[in-house]
């Protein structure tokens, strides 16, 4: 046996170990570190053309899943399946002899890619700690934005944003549009906004509204205007892990509630501000403080029946502020 195919053996017995060690731990997280499927994305995300971009270099890094081995690597691209290790070790044995290898083929997706043709090879590139490889990419143009890191839920999330624009049309009618949310389940409750605000709209004007109208019409009277409340009042640095349409569509839901409370319609602005003082991170460390004010003052006249009237007084505030 020559020296190369050896160490390729040893190799890839290390980057298997790797594997496993991964499997193990994303079973005991409880999350997947498979690779992700093209197929898969690619219907998920509606891709329906291709370009042929020729040579690039990319860096290993952005190639997140495979065409028809994305169950053979995770999502490192280290081997998880022993009948891969025949030609992992020739491809390493290859490059420890400083052979030139062929260019692998990829599908960009966004601003990650998917491996058609070259899986091995880019499995021992990235165990050997390369950071670029050489390849042919062909471009799939999404509706929506892909980056590193892509997980199981982000492409659920992706997958119902594609469909949000695929009915509205939204980013072909205002193509600076961005309305991502955190959670799953949420686009569909614009959709809801979308069809009262058509409605509305058409009673207004006392004729059909189209839909492609009333998708621009929500936007820019209804939408924006909440989302530039957000960015005025910074409001978002108060609800960290959350985006702008996360709180688009709860404080229009405080807002309905405010205005139902008193009578009239409180507008965007007083519903963020409120929505910012109960829910937002002050308001939270507010509750708390008044809680363990409250605390100490029970703990006081527990301990201490004879309480001063300083005592008193700060237990009748916790209960009244």
């Amino acid at each position: 046996m020559r020296a190369e195919e050896g160490q390729a053996r040893a190799d890839f017995e290390h980057a298997l170990m790797k594997g496993f060690l991964s499997a193990v731990t994303g079973v005991l997280g409880r999350r997947t570190h498979e690779l992700l499927s093209f197929d898969q994305v690619r219907a998920s995300l509606h891709v329906r053309e291709q370009f042929y971009h020729g040579m690039q270099t990319v860096p290993i890094a952005k190639i997140v899943g495979s065409l028809n081995r994305y169950q053979d690597f995770d999502q490192r691209f280290m081997p998880t399946q022993t009948h891969t290790r025949e030609r992992w070790i020739r491809i390493d044995a290859a490059r420890l002899r400083d052979e030139e290898l062929p260019p692998v083929e990829l599908y960009q997706v966004g601003d990650v890619y998917f491996v058609r043709d070259g899986n091995h090879r880019v499995s021992v590139a990235r165990e050997r700690g390369q950071e670029f490889i050489d390849a042919e990419v062909i471009e799939c143009p999404t509706r929506v934005p892909l980056h590193v890191p892509v997980s199981a839920e982000q492409l659920l999330l992706k997958a119902e944003y594609a469909t949000f624009l695929e009915d509205t049309a939204l980013d072909r009618l205002r193509p600076e549009q961005r309305i991502e949310f955190s959670m799953l389940g949420r686009h569909k409750y614009l959709e809801n906004h979308i069809a009262v605000h058509r409605y509305y709209l058409g009673l207004e004007r006392h004729t059909d509204v189209s839909l492609p109208e009333a998708v621009a019409s929500w936007y820019d009277s209804v939408y924006m205007p909440v989302v530039n409340v957000i960015r005025e009042q910074r409001v978002l640095e108060h609800f960290p892990g959350l985006t702008e349409a996360d709180l688009y569509l709860w404080i229009m839901d405080h807002r309905y509630y405010l205005s139902e409370a008193y009578g009239k319609d409180v507008g965007a602005k007083a519903a963020a501000a409120d929505f910012e003082v109960r829910f937002g991170q002050h308001g939270w460390k507010k509750a708390v403080r008044k809680e363990v004010r409250s605390l100490k003052a029970r703990l006081r006249a527990l301990f201490n029946p004879t309480r001063t009237k300083k005592d008193a007084k700060d237990t009748e505030n916790d209960h009244t502020t």
